[in-house]
């Protein structure tokens, strides 16, 4: 793959050493590498064959001020399901590996986002115990070409992987394009509140964060 710079952090964590991983997946039905900055300035090299996913996706770095690159292909001529779950299987990886031992982040993150008519909200906790939950309504059962029932599968694939605890909901809305804009938008914000260097060390009275 060809060489790919991020752009320079706005802050970085706590000891002054970048987060940033590298994530190589292959599998029979696709190949995703993933690199992610937790600290950068919102940058995106996105190249993979689904449209909706890699605008969703340099959203998600703009307003995570997180750089972003991915390079993947995989078998959508037969479906996005499988490239769709697997991009977000290696960004849950990507930030969690990234994070390393959790010490001096604020741990939880909360954002509302709206989108003119619509209303979404994320909540994270960066806790080690992978939980995912999602209440929105989506109308339409396309948006262009992509299924929005993959929306679903990518956050869990990302929540898991992530060994986090993500909560959505789109609170009101009646454009399927808003509503899971929205959620992207709100999703990236939260979690970069809660990787925001802290004061102190692992937050948690246990000591640890897996």
């Amino acid at each position: 793959m060809s060489e790919w710079k991020a752009g320079q952090p706005d802050s970085v964590a706590a000891g002054g050493q970048p987060r940033h991983a590298l994530i190589r997946r292959r599998t029979g039905e696709t190949e995703v590498e993933l690199e992610l900055s937790l600290d950068g300035s919102g940058l995106a090299q996105l190249d993979f064959p689904v449209p909706f996913l890699r605008h969703m996706l340099h959203l998600f770095a703009a307003h995570g001020r997180f750089d972003l690159r991915v390079q993947a292909s995989g078998d959508v001529d037969v479906d996005d399901h499988h490239l769709v779950e697997d991009i977000g299987l290696c960004l849950g990886r990507a930030i969690h590996q990234a994070l390393g031992d959790k010490r001096g982040i604020r741990r939880y993150g909360e954002r509302h986002t709206p989108m003119d008519e619509t209303l979404a909200r994320a909540v994270i906790d960066l806790s080690g115990r992978p939980a995912f939950v999602l209440q929105a309504a989506i109308p339409a059962e396309r948006v262009g070409t992509f299924p929005t029932e993959l929306v679903r599968e990518f956050f869990k694939s990302v929540a898991n992987e992530g060994r986090m605890a993500l909560h959505l909901a789109v609170l009101y809305g009646e454009d399927s394009h808003h509503m899971i804009e929205a959620l992207f938008k709100a999703a990236a914000a939260a979690l970069r509140e809660a990787v925001q260097p802290d004061t102190g060390g692992v937050p948690s009275t246990k000591g640890v964060l897996e």
